[in-house]
């Protein structure tokens, strides 16, 4: 591998990526805290070791030319990927006892958190930290996170939890006011409840019905999968949800199951692990624990 093409230092690739990001060099220097005069000079040393521009000067600003586009692409790769091992080498000081878990909310609120204290019983020694899973190429060290997908993810073992049995909800309220649902056409005449993130269900439910469309007297969003179920309960509206999230609703009758409409989905919750991340003691024995309870549920 040559090093003459190599910046000089990484502080040339965060003045490179602010000025991708703010378009001027006088947005980059606030950005990396640097003088106007301090990020062009590390511009124009890049763009002489590279022998190439990577951004044209106009009066609007810095605009980037292809090679500015290939190299800052790479750029952010590079940086990403020593933000990760950064974060893996500070995570082999920790106590192997200590497990880091991003959740989605959902996960969090209706299944994890009522079981977890099953958990703290029987291991009382290991920390256990939640966070909240936001996003998908977040550099914190993080030792395990909770994912809503079809169970692949580059650079990640997967574990299936559930979700793919999904079935069609509502308050014994809303259907017995509307004449309830023997078929899956009924649904035409309720409001429907959807996700902003997931709102290939309706869809997907009308394909697996036969129906080649599925529109609805109304639709309702929300940004939040609790929202939506809250709705439900409180007979605003017709859902799809995995029947996993809703097993008590449905026990107690809070929610019904018109029918037992439904569908078998693509997408699913899973625990996920990184594949070149050997798992601690204390997310080995999580692990365990957490499909032993997917598998008892």
């Amino acid at each position: 591998m040559s090093i003459h093409r190599l910046p000089s230092s990484l502080t040339s690739l965060r003045v490179l990526l602010a000025i991708a990001e703010h378009g001027t060099a006088s947005g980059a220097a606030e950005a990396v805290n640097l003088t106007q005069s301090a990020v062009s000079k590390h511009l124009r040393a890049l763009e002489e070791t590279l022998g190439a521009a990577l951004f044209t000067r106009g009066n609007r600003g810095l605009t980037q030319t292809e090679a500015g586009r290939i190299y800052i692409r790479h750029a952010r790769l590079a940086l990403a990927e020593l933000e990760s091992a950064g974060a893996q080498i500070s995570a082999l000081k920790e106590s192997p006892w200590s497990v880091r878990l991003h959740v989605l909310p959902i996960v969090g609120d209706r299944w994890l958190v009522p079981r977890f204290s099953r958990f703290t019983e029987l291991h009382p020694g290991i920390d256990v930290q939640f966070t909240s899973f936001v996003t998908a190429d977040t550099t914190e060290a993080t030792d395990g996170i909770f994912r809503f997908g079809e169970g692949y993810w580059p650079g990640y073992r997967a574990d299936y939890l559930f979700g793919r049995n999904v079935a069609l909800v509502g308050a014994p309220s809303l259907l017995s006011r509307l004449g309830g649902i023997q078929t899956a056409q009924d649904v035409r005449r309720y409001t429907v409840l959807d996700h902003f993130q997931t709102p290939l269900r309706w869809s997907e439910f009308a394909a697996a019905h036969g129906l080649d469309d599925l529109t609805p007297f109304r639709t309702v969003r929300f940004g939040f999968y609790s929202l939506v179920i809250r709705a439900a309960i409180s007979g605003q509206g017709l859902a799809l949800v995995p029947r996993r999230l809703v097993q008590e609703e449905l026990e107690t009758g809070r929610l019904l199951n018109p029918a037992g409409l439904g569908f078998k989905s693509r997408h699913a919750y899973w625990f996920t692990t990184p594949e070149d991340w050997p798992m601690r003691a204390g997310l080995q024995v999580f692990h365990r624990w957490l499909l032993a309870e997917i598998r008892s549920a």
